[in-house]
């Protein structure tokens, strides 16, 4: 349990505490049963890390901690164990001047949720927002499916008090201990990831603001998926989900077959319209979508931080706008709803 530690001490001082009733048990088992092979190394990846002051920090676009002393060879050092956690999907981080280009350029989706989120009692139609420009202040927020924790960093922009990321992919789990370690005490002790998936969650119905981005279309079960999202909001709570969808009316579905843009667990592709329908079904109130766009080769490629195939090898050489296969090339859309 030490790797927790200091978060299952937050969650004992925070509103979710009971999530203790639950979570140290998973964690245990998780640690006794269910760690990948590799994460052992990840981890003294992460340990040999130098110990930095944080002089800058910048939770914007580019994730920045800079130490303006910092040597040429304990750079080359961290670029180094930095590279042993590759591939790096979500980002992008400036880390003590290691640039670490991810395959998807994050920011991007950040800059087309950020102008929606509001804060309890905002005016949801003009977001006008009396507490100035930090749309989640004060908020305890949870991001399903949160990768390396790219997005954590940028709701502690945003205001939030509290982060709380759960994914079950733990090379992200390192990748996010390797950028923590580098943040300020202060910092540090407002993030936190769970290798856990949602249904591994009790319905806590006590966060300000849940995201989920990039999760939907795995599930087997998107309405069962909505409605664990649900069981996480404290009554009038916001739901931010970005997902992919197609262009159709509210009957619209696509089932894909074995594989959508050579991904293979890609179940349910909704359109907007039909995923309204589902959100309104589900008992979530005034939903609505605030942003719908087609994914660009420039948000999503290979970099030398992750040299696999990459969205350009997903699309039809010779039409981008459809998949290899002959799906609707991949278009993505963020909607807001309460409860």
């Amino acid at each position: 349990m030490n790797l927790f530690k200091q978060d299952l001490v937050a969650v004992a001082q925070s509103p979710l505490q009971q999530w203790l009733t639950t979570l140290p048990a998973q964690l245990e088992r998780w640690q006794k049963e269910q760690q990948h092979g590799e994460l052992p190394k990840w981890l003294r990846s992460v340990e040999q890390l130098p110990k930095l002051e944080a002089h800058r920090v910048s939770l914007a676009d580019t994730v920045t901690v800079q130490n303006d002393n910092i040597s040429e060879g304990v750079q080359n050092r961290i670029r180094g164990l930095m590279m042993q956690l590759v591939p790096w999907r979500k980002g992008p981080f400036n880390l003590h001047g290691v640039h670490i280009d991810t395959e998807w350029r994050s920011d991007f989706k950040w800059q087309r949720v950020l102008p929606h989120l509001h804060n309890q009692g905002t005016d949801a139609a003009t977001n006008t927002d009396n507490l100035g420009a930090k749309p989640l202040r004060g908020q305890h927020v949870l991001d399903i499916g949160c990768g390396s924790g790219y997005h954590l960093w940028r709701m502690l922009e945003a205001g939030a008090e509290q982060v709380w990321g759960v994914d079950p992919g733990q090379l992200f789990m390192a990748q996010f201990m390797a950028v923590r370690s580098f943040m300020p005490p202060e910092l540090q002790e407002r993030a936190h990831l769970f290798p856990l998936g949602v249904e591994d969650l009790p319905e806590l119905k006590a966060f300000d603001t849940v995201f989920s981005m990039g999760v939907l279309y795995h599930r087997r079960s998107p309405i069962d998926f909505l409605t664990q999202l649900r069981a996480q909001l404290k009554p009038g709570g916001q739901l931010v989900l970005e997902t992919l969808v197609v262009e159709g009316d509210e009957h619209t579905v696509l089932v894909p077959g074995e594989t959508y843009a050579k991904m293979r667990n890609v179940w349910f592709i909704p359109s907007s319209k039909a995923l309204l329908h589902w959100l309104a079904r589900c008992g979530y109130k005034n939903a609505r979508v605030v942003d719908e766009s087609l994914t660009t080769l420039e948000e999503q490629r290979a970099t030398e931080w992750m040299q696999g195939q990459s969205l350009v090898d997903f699309l039809d050489p010779a039409d981008h706008s459809r998949t290899i296969e002959g799906y609707p090339a991949p278009r993505r859309a963020v909607i807001i709803a309460k409860t």
